[in-house]
């Protein structure tokens, strides 16, 4: 009988050794839980590799973009619709003829379309990927914090060529003609895009700090028209009501739209008074392109970095 129930006792297999992150009995149930819970070594930031980053989390802006082609037409459909409006409809009036005002008027519609393909859609694609969870996953990564925001926004840029290549079109259609050379027009859409990046963070700021997608909107649009609309675009400033002529001189906006019509449309002419008048002109256009960079720089410098704090926050 023993025998019997000493051998069954010997020939059971042997108990197996606890899983890896289980406590046994009277062991440092902390030490183990703290082996298994160990975050993920913290990468050492550096220029490059935010930059490398950012480019990469681009791309993914750029696929949701190739995927969404319909998702550009806001940035499309009010400047040519405004463009068409205000020339075929007040052209005649403002200007001696249509060919003249279409001059005159779009210089400013191509300001107004880099400020629009910045501020509509960039903060509003943020705060929906927050809204989802995406930047959740963001943070779980062994990158650069604000890399999500930076390559959001640079994902962005292709929607500023594409605004700008159409609503060059639809003009050329129309009649405008570049009075200028290739690096003028070149050095005109360029000063445009810095603007509209710039001001994009503004809408990156909103769609940061808060929750309702709608209010992005609203506040999108509700800044777009005073900066773009309080300026000399549809008419010359001297004949807007004196409060208006006020804001249109402190407007950072008048300061773009009168760099690039210079860009665009400045043609010196031949004689003494003619190259006077036009090295007083060239100076102008110089200041309006010195203040523009300016204030292109001030807003990405204020509205970047409240956009850090308030993701950061939010985080």
């Amino acid at each position: 009988m023993n025998d019997r129930s000493t051998t069954s006792h010997a020939d059971r297999a042997p108990v197996p050794d606890a899983p890896t992150g289980t406590a046994e009995p009277g062991s440092d149930r902390s030490s183990t839980s703290a082996t298994v819970t160990a975050p993920p070594p913290e990468t050492v930031l550096t220029p490059r590799g935010v930059i490398r980053e950012s480019l990469i989390l681009a791309q993914r802006s750029l696929t949701k973009t190739r995927r969404n082609p319909g998702e550009q037409m806001d940035a499309l459909i009010m400047p040519i619709m405004f463009l068409v409006m205000f020339v075929y409809l007040f052209g005649g009036a403002v200007a001696d003829s249509r060919d003249e005002y279409v001059q005159y008027l779009f210089p400013g519609i191509l300001v107004m379309t880099t400020i629009l393909a910045g501020l509509l859609a960039t903060g509003l694609h943020i705060n929906i990927d927050i809204k989802k969870g995406v930047f959740d996953r963001f943070r779980s990564l062994p990158i650069a914090r604000g890399a999500p925001l930076i390559g959001s926004v640079l994902g962005d840029m292709i929607r500023y060529v594409i605004a700008v290549v159409t609503v060059f079109a639809v003009a050329y259609l129309m009649g405008f003609r570049v009075e200028t050379d290739l690096a003028s027009a070149l050095g005109a859409v360029l000063l445009c895009v810095a603007l509209g990046f710039s001001l994009s963070w503004l809408s990156v700021f909103i769609g940061v700090a808060v929750k309702d997608e709608n209010v992005v909107t609203t506040v999108a649009f509700l800044g777009i028209f005073p900066l773009t609309f309080g300026t000399d675009m549809v008419a010359p400033k001297e004949t807007l009501p004196g409060w208006l002529q006020a804001w249109t001189d402190i407007n950072p906006v008048s300061h773009a739209m009168d760099a690039t019509r210079g860009l665009l449309l400045d043609n010196p002419a031949a004689g003494s008074a003619a190259s006077t008048a036009a090295s007083t002109a060239a100076n102008s256009v110089a200041e309006s392109v010195t203040a523009t960079l300016l204030w292109s720089a001030g807003f990405l410098v204020a509205f970047g970095a409240l956009a850090m704090y308030a993701y950061r926050r939010r985080a």
